[in-house]
């Protein structure tokens, strides 16, 4: 298994408008070939100092792939292409981390 962690931080105030989008392309998402999760998540507020904060900019998504190729092929499927032309403009950055199970 295949797992990704990806931190997009959004320009200042258009999380919501990044996520929207988001949302919209999971179905597409959650229907490809080895696609065994794929879920955007923000800080849980007041968790003191366990948590290191996101901050109210940025979100991550938890991904879980059955194989490398599965991954490769969900990066180069066109309603991928899609939604990243859609939010470009809107995000400020964004960290990938593709790992694997020890």
């Amino acid at each position: 298994m295949i797992n990704v962690i990806a931190i997009l931080t959004c320009k200042p105030g258009q999380r919501e408008t990044v996520l929207a989008a988001f949302r919209a392309n999971m179905p597409a998402v959650h229907a490809e070939k080895g696609c065994i999760e794929y879920t955007p998540v923000i800080d849980t507020p007041n968790m003191g100092k366990i948590q290191t904060p996101l901050g109210p900019d940025a979100f991550m998504v938890i991904e879980k792939w059955a194989t490398p190729a599965d991954l490769a092929a969900h990066a180069a499927a066109p309603h991928m292409a899609a939604y990243a032309a859609k939010v470009k403009e809107l995000l400020a950055g964004r960290v990938i981390h593709v790992l694997s199970g020890v």
